[in-house]
């Protein structure tokens, strides 16, 4: 365990080693992404993994131009987690937590543990013998947080860790700073960053941490779910995580020039990227990264993306030249078929139809041995 905390570290010191030298790199087009560009602007193909490896570099830094920089690993802190309540359900224990994600700050989360890897012991312990996949389930802009994904409230549609859960996922569910229980200043307690995104992306990278701490969880079967706010946060998340071997995005994306025909506002907001008004103008052909480079950098990892063809925030055209492009990349890395499209004639919305794909795709990815 210590060894791979350790390895874990170094990768992510790596990373923002990294990032921080590579700011220089501009890309024009970043739907053109098998290029490679050095600081004076030359550029070659790319055709190697190699390559494609340099190139995630220049989109994570590009992405951190926006979102500010990704937090050193010195911030991490003991997680501390603390047991709030518990209720078992028919099919999983419900926990509520809180962990320390940085000093200073707790987060709310649920911890849904099915019954079945729960041994007859004291206080509900775990059995440590069984491994099992394990989600980190993220919630929509909804008031009531973590709940909604948890089955305890809002949209049954939106319930996907509580169905998880029943088919025998581990799901950890945590709110989204300002959200649910989470009274969170962006302002006062976020100074320290440049953007609500980047908050939350470390508030998840710590929550990952918390499901490898459980005995029970197969650190190598670690995906995440999320819908609308939820469904890019699980793309952020994953661009910089390779822990996340899966990605369910529900209407979560589309490019930023077919966000409302490139009115990019909506994205400014202290729990966003205010970067995106105050540097670049609200210009979306001035933006340092695209979702065309999220999707593309989390390959050869899985995406399964519900992206309804009537979705008044995410525009399907947009989506699906992203996928194209980042299928590029997907083909390049011999991983052609893990990345997958769901486009249901509904609004924004995770249909019943679609959401049972998603799990099914997820069971064939996890659960199969």
């Amino acid at each position: 365990m210590i060894v791979r905390l350790l390895a874990g570290l170094i990768v992510l010191a790596q990373l923002n080693t990294a990032t921080a030298q590579l700011t220089a790199i501009t890309y024009p087009d970043h739907s053109d992404l098998l290029v490679l560009r050095d600081a004076a602007g030359q550029q070659q193909p790319i055709t190697t993994a190699a390559q494609w490896a340099e190139r995630v570099q220049h989109i994570r830094a590009g992405m951190q131009q926006a979102m500010g920089p990704l937090p050193d690993v010195t911030k991490k802190v003991p997680l501390d987690v603390e047991q709030i309540s518990e209720e078992k359900t028919e099919k999983y224990l419900r926990r509520k937590i809180r962990f320390t994600p940085e000093a200073g700050d707790k987060v709310p989360a649920w911890l849904l543990i099915p019954n079945d890897l729960i041994s007859t012991g004291k206080n509900n312990s775990v059995d440590a013998a069984v491994k099992t996949p394990a989600m980190l389930c993220l919630h929509q802009t909804v008031k009531i947080g973590k709940d909604e994904p948890a089955g305890l409230g809002g949209s049954p549609s939106l319930h996907y860790a509580h169905e998880l859960a029943e088919r025998g996922y581990v799901c950890i569910v945590p709110d989204y700073p300002s959200f649910g229980e989470y009274a969170y200043d962006f302002k006062t307690q976020g100074a320290h960053y440049a953007s609500g995104s980047m908050k939350a992306i470390w508030n998840n990278i710590r929550a990952i941490d918390v499901l490898e701490t459980l005995p029970q969880v197969d650190k190598n079967r670690i995906g995440v779910i999320g819908h609308s706010l939820g469904g890019h946060n699980s793309l952020f998340t994953a661009a910089f995580d390779e822990r996340l071997k899966a990605v369910v995005t529900s209407c979560g994306f589309t490019p930023f020039h077919d966000y409302y025909g490139g009115k990019v506002a909506g994205w400014t907001s202290d729990r966003y990227m205010p970067r995106i008004r105050d540097v670049y103008g609200n210009e979306a052909s001035k933006l340092p990264f695209d979702f065309y480079e999220v999707l593309a950098a989390i390959a050869p990892r899985g995406i399964f993306s519900n992206s309804p063809i009537s979705d008044s925030n995410f525009d399907i055209g947009g989506v699906r030249k992203a996928i194209a492009k980042s299928g590029e990349v997907y083909k390049l890395l011999g991983a052609a078929d893990k990345l997958v499209l769901a486009a249901p004639a509904a609004p924004h919305d995770f249909p019943k139809a679609e959401r049972d794909a998603a799990y099914q795709w997820l069971d064939e990815l996890f659960m199969k041995k």
